[in-house]
């Protein structure tokens, strides 16, 4: 991203800097392998279209073979090692993606209406709640979306469109531009 975004509107819309992503594939299936990444992460591995959260801590469920594992920054090379350490001799394959991934926090009880604006996922509050994780598109972008607690969504998406995304984000977040759907229960 060419600068640090902050726009208000119907939500608010932030870049999220300073923190690490690491996408990390393998037998997600395996009871042993749960228990020993859920040890390593120090959360529980999260069941398909969930994510998890310990306070700068996240892991998000990406497919049947693939976690995004959310850290501060400067804890990436420490987590990477314990991940590996923990493994053992199980066929993981643990990649720091931090610098080819940026990442966004929509906040407001407007958040939920400018992502579903972009996006072909039902965010009504009975099927986006806090700890749901999805992979979908913003406006033909492939990106993963949670929601961590209430009227509090994160957004990651590759680098290199971060300016179109922003863009997209103050766009449908626009003073004024309010559809007021989730509001009138839908």
């Amino acid at each position: 991203m060419s600068e640090p975004l902050c726009a208000e509107g119907l939500a608010r819309i932030e870049t999220v800097t300073g923190r690490g992503m690491i996408t990390l594939k393998g037998e997600l299936e395996s009871r042993r392998y749960k228990n020993v990444l859920a040890k390593a992460l120090d959360l529980p591995l999260p069941g398909p279209l969930s994510c998890a959260f310990n306070g700068a801590r996240g892991v998000g469920w990406m497919a049947p073979d693939e976690v995004l594992i959310l850290v501060p920054g400067e804890e990436v090379p420490e987590a990477l090692a314990r991940l590996r350490n923990k493994i053992g001799d199980h066929h993981i394959t643990a990649v720091d993606v931090s610098d080819a991934r940026a990442q966004f926090r929509l906040t407001g009880p407007g958040a939920r209406e400018v992502l579903a604006k972009l996006s072909p996922v039902d965010f009504a509050p009975a099927r986006f709640a806090p700890g749901t994780f999805r992979r979908t598109r913003l406006a033909q972008v492939p990106v993963a979306v949670w929601q961590k607690e209430e009227d509090v969504f994160g957004l990651v998406c590759f680098r290199s469109v971060a300016d179109y995304v922003a863009g997209l984000l103050v766009n449908a977040a626009a003073p004024g531009s309010g559809v007021g759907y989730f509001a009138s229960g839908g």
